[in-house]
């Protein structure tokens, strides 16, 4: 289904206003100076980074989640120290140490060297600390600045890294946009004010697990210090205690990498999670040519997706059977099409017609159904499809799409468009998200 030409037409022409700086209670912001998840982050230069300054509330992030063991260590040498202070183990630097529970005492957890029986108990949680206060903790290999602790999950062992907010960032940031550019930089500083807005709104959200957030996009993807970038640092310390509010509270600060030509409505995409006003669909149009978008720099601007019969009806099993989706036989798809879009192009719904009824698929869904040959995600619900037909249904199926994420809220790549066309943080947050403040919190 093709969205109406002339609603295409108007909202191609409508272009994104720059709109006034945004302001605190003490006057403009000081201006100091996307995740795209095709940008790699280079490894770590070798030496010893100096500590960033210990700011913002402490956020815990469930860095090993309900798993069987743990492997925990430190850059120097560290102990491990009961819940009740009794020390359980002295160990040297990047030793590393294995955390179980207990097998029949739930209160303790204990703890081995690789390939050691037995072990020592503590009571839990158990906490890692090293004896420098320059050295960082290991969670599974990685290094973490701030604390870490072990404790009991539901069936296994949960590892949290618990740590300031504005450090906490500078690993999110550089992996959630990561560009590097100078030109760039007014989206860093948009990014490190849209993350610290998410994670003031959603501490305490996994309360009952323990933490208060996942380091993967079920909430914002954190990795340690060997994400850290020099131009990220400076970039969150610039915007240091910002955050992005509605009514006086943070925002649900979603982004995404590319929208394609326009960010979505989030009542199209988000049914369950209320209304937003400040999530409204926003032009990306610099111009009038096919390529004229701040996120045409995208690599997955525009994109192709295309499948043969066979591939076509094992996505038909997966749409038709979900819980069985890699059993049975394949039906034969008779046609595919999108039975509903959003305003901006967006497939809603998908159809299947098959030799075994009419599978309908929601939005919600539509992405993970419809996986590429690959076997990955699509890259977006923003495509238009081609149908080739033959005498055993449909034989071909082509997608042609542009964009990658859910598309709601900030356009990461449009962002760095947005920086490198002279737009300030402020001007990005504004746009992106309509009607908002910037306050300084702390």
């Amino acid at each position: 289904m093709r969205v109406g030409a002339a609603l295409v037409a108007a909202l191609l022409l409508a272009g994104c206003a720059r709109q006034r700086p945004m302001t605190d209670d003490r006057g403009p912001i000081t201006d100091s100076v996307v995740r795209p998840e095709t940008l790699v982050t280079p490894p770590p230069t070798p030496g010893t980074r100096p500590p960033p300054p210990a700011t913002g509330p402490l956020i815990r992030v469930g860095i090993v989640v309900d798993r069987d063991s743990a492997i925990v260590s430190a850059t120097g040498p560290f102990r491990i120290l009961g819940a009740d202070g009794a020390m359980i183990a002295q160990v040297e630097a990047a030793a590393p140490m294995v955390i179980r529970n207990h097998p029949t005492v739930p209160s303790r957890l204990m703890t081995r060297r690789p390939g050691e029986q037995g072990g020592t108990g503590g009571l839990a949680p158990l906490r890692i600390v090293p004896d420098a206060a320059g050295d960082l903790v290991m969670i599974g290999g990685r290094t973490y600045r701030g604390d870490a602790y072990a404790s009991r999950g539901t069936a296994g062992v949960t590892v949290v890294n618990q740590l300031p907010l504005e450090t906490y960032l500078l690993s999110v940031v550089a992996l959630e946009l990561g560009f590097r550019a100078p030109a760039d930089r007014q989206a860093v500083m948009a990014q490190a004010v849209a993350a610290r807005t998410y994670a003031m709104r959603y501490r305490g959200r996994r309360e009952a697990l323990g933490f208060d957030v996942f380091p993967t996009d079920a909430d914002q993807v954190y990795g340690g210090t060997a994400a850290e970038l020099p131009e990220v640092t400076q970039a969150v310390r610039d915007t240091e205690g910002q955050i992005v509010t509605w009514n006086g509270q943070p925002i649900e600060a979603l982004f995404h990498s590319t929208c394609g030509w326009s960010t979505e409505d989030s009542r199209e995409i988000f049914h369950n999670r209320g209304d937003a006003p400040y999530l409204r669909a926003v032009s990306d149009r610099t111009g009038e040519g096919p390529r004229d978008f701040y996120c045409a720099m995208s690599p997955r601007f525009r994109w192709r997706e295309e499948w043969d019969g066979a591939q076509l009806a094992a996505i038909a099993r997966r749409a038709l059977r979900p819980a069985a989706s890699g059993s049975g036989p394949l039906p034969r798809v008779d046609d595919v099409a999108a039975r509903r879009t959003t305003p901006t192009g967006r497939v809603s719904e998908l159809i299947f017609e098959t030799s075994e009824g009419t599978a309908v698929v929601p939005h919600g869904r539509i992405r993970e159904v419809l996986r590429t040959p690959a076997g990955g995600q699509l890259n977006s619900t923003m495509f238009q499809l081609h149908v080739e037909r033959g005498s055993n249904g449909v034989t071909r199926l082509v997608a042609a799409g542009g964009g990658y994420g859910h598309g709601v809220g900030m356009c990461q790549f449009g962002a760095a468009g947005r920086s490198r066309a002279g737009f300030d943080y402020r001007d990005i947050l504004s746009t992106y998200y309509h009607g908002t403040a910037l306050e300084r919190i702390y």
